[in-house]
């Protein structure tokens, strides 16, 4: 049974196998159009002088990059009842409680 096709070579990653199906990251310099405006924002938004690997594996598929990032600012970066240090705060604890890697 085929679980995943790898996107920059159409590898197979067959069932049972160790081997984790991977996904061409879209480096920063050669991100256009969209990606490279959407890549702008989340360093500004975000304060930061680089692109997060989770958005780069996105950049794949420009509208899903899209669509997360816009769900991202809704959620993180847009004003509401939670200051956006606090919300950072509890991204970080649920995180450390779900161990994750990332």
């Amino acid at each position: 049974m085929i679980l995943a096709r790898q996107a920059t070579d159409s590898a197979y990653v067959e069932e049972g196998s160790n081997k984790m199906a991977s996904i061409k990251m879209i480096p920063e310099d050669e991100a256009i159009g969209k990606t490279k405006d959407i890549y702008e924002e989340i360093k500004t938004e975000l304060g930061i002088d680089f692109v997060p690997n989770l958005y780069k594996v996105m950049a794949s598929k420009p509208g899903h990059l899209e669509a997360n990032w816009n769900r991202v600012k809704a959620v993180m970066v847009e004003p509401g009842k939670l200051d956006r240090l606090t919300k950072e705060i509890i991204a970080v604890a649920v995180s450390a409680v779900n161990a994750c890697g990332y």
